[in-house]
This record gives structure tokens, C-alpha cells and sequence, in this order.
């Protein structure tokens, strides 16, 4: 599995919306936060081995109403207190 985190910058008064939107209707998405800053929006998302990331990307996420522009970071490992054990 590969986890990708996309900063999303939504119309002005959209990104509840946007956030609801991608909760329900975008199975790889995990999480979504509101965030402040230059961007609404942190996803947290979980695509197969095999998956194209710009793929899904411009076709899953920055189709989505309201969305504006996006921002992808590709995480390679993930750290936790569970894992450490």
C-alpha cells in the first residue's frame, strides 16, 4: 500500500463540501483535515502497490468541485510508538 498526502486549496466557502465529498465517494481517502495556511485541506490517502499516484490525483481529487489547486507528497515510511515495539 502507498500513502500519499494531498494539500488541497478549495473555492472560497467550498471546503467543507470538498471535505464531505472526498470522505464519502473516494474510497482511498482516508482521512481529511481542515488545515490554516496557504492550503484547506490535508488528505490522507492509501493506494495499491500498482496505483498511479498523478493518475489518481487528477482524476479522483482534482475533479472534485470546488477543489482549486493541489499539492502531493509521497510518504515512504511510516514512524509510530506501535511499530517500534
Amino acid at each position: 500500500m502507498k500513502t500519499i498526502f494531498v494539500m488541497v486549496k478549495c473555492d472560497l466557502g467550498k471546503a467543507y463540501t470538498v471535505a464531505d465529498e472526498a470522505v464519502l465517494n473516494v474510497q482511498q481517502v482516508s482521512e481529511v483535515y481542515s488545515t490554516s495556511g496557504q492550503f484547506d485541506l490535508l488528505m490522507k490517502c492509501y493506494l495499491p502497490e500498482a496505483a498511479d499516484i498523478g493518475r489518481f490525483v487528477t482524476e479522483r481529487l482534482q475533479t472534485l468541485p470546488g477543489v482549486k489547486d493541489t499539492f502531493t507528497i509521497i510518504a515512504f515510511k511510516a514512524f509510530s510508538e506501535d511499530a517500534a515495539i
